[in-house]
């Protein structure tokens, strides 16, 4: 058994066990590839695939025991080598960031910017999407923290910190008949109704409290992008709701907005990472920075 043969097996795995695609990432023949794990499964004396003709189809009982000892192996390898890193210069690198577009646009350009005057050697990739990918994205360590309010505290192999807290509002074009009065529930299901797509920016809570008052939204458009429903809500189709913090007094100037915390309680985002992972500093540093920011958020 050796390290090479370890990466094979956990390839494999990645690559839905197929031979050649394995082949090609370790940059052997696959006549190779088939070599050793054959050596492999004879010193363990059992199998760990199973197999229809030559072509493997799943994991037997073993290899789904031996693949998660190699996962942990291979969390292992990632923590050594990014602690040598941190060791030689923890001013050089790469961040990767996973999160929502309203968290990209609205919340992490100044902390970014705070990090990147602190830390100007590491190089900042953000990777835009729904929270079950942006969960993924961890576990498939193509991203280093993640960010948003949805999914995060389902998954038990995550450490989340609360970063903040943010309410709804809801906006619509200047004259519309919600500009005024007192904002209800029952006057809110009158009109047909723009906001998040499911899993976005605090849409189960938007639902769960008209669930709570017996009533139910006419969502007529749902997207991830805030931008995206304001658009329609400027061409008229309804009214929107979104994160309070996505309206801008200069850019939206001709919608206006309305605060909903009295009727859909408030949404908390969170950052998260991988318990196993190891934290180079400069990732660390950036966690502080969204926290700083957070706070400032409150003041």
């Amino acid at each position: 058994m050796n390290l090479n043969q370890i990466e094979l097996l956990r390839i494999l795995q990645e690559t839905q066990f197929n031979l050649s695609k394995a082949a090609e990432r370790m940059h052997i023949v696959q006549s190779a590839v088939s070599r050793q794990l054959q050596l492999f499964e004879e010193e363990l004396g059992s199998p760990l695939f199973e197999r229809n003709g030559k072509r493997l189809i799943g994991l037997t009982p073993l290899g789904m025991n031996v693949m998660a000892e190699i996962a942990t192996i291979h969390q292992a390898k990632l923590n050594i080598q990014s602690m040598a890193s941190d060791f030689q210069d923890n001013n050089k690198g790469i961040l990767h960031i996973a999160t929502t577009h309203t968290q990209a646009k609205y919340f992490l350009p100044k902390p970014i910017q705070k990090f990147r005057e602190k830390h100007p050697g590491i190089r900042i990739y953000i990777l835009q999407a729904s929270p079950e990918q942006l969960i993924d994205q961890l576990h498939s360590h193509k991203a280093d923290v993640a960010i948003c309010t949805e999914k995060l505290n389902d998954d038990d192999k995550l450490v989340t910190r609360h970063c903040y807290e943010w309410h709804h509002a809801v906006i619509m074009p200047l004259g519309h008949p919600l500009c005024e009065g007192k904002l209800t529930p029952e006057r809110l299901i009158d009109f047909p109704i723009l906001t998040y797509s499911h899993g976005f920016t605090g849409r189960s809570a938007i639902e769960h409290a008209f669930q709570h008052c017996g009533l139910q939204l006419d969502i007529i458009l749902a997207a991830a992008d805030t931008d995206v429903i304001k658009t329609y809500v400027h061409c008229n189709m309804g009214v929107g709701i979104i994160a309070r913090m996505a309206y801008d007094k200069q850019v939206d100037a001709n919608l206006v907005i309305r605060d909903l915390s009295h009727i859909i309680p408030k949404s908390i985002t969170k950052i998260a990472y991988l318990k196993q992972n190891y934290l180079p500093l400069f990732t660390q540093h950036f966690i502080d920075e969204l926290l700083i920011a957070a706070k400032d958020m409150k003041a």
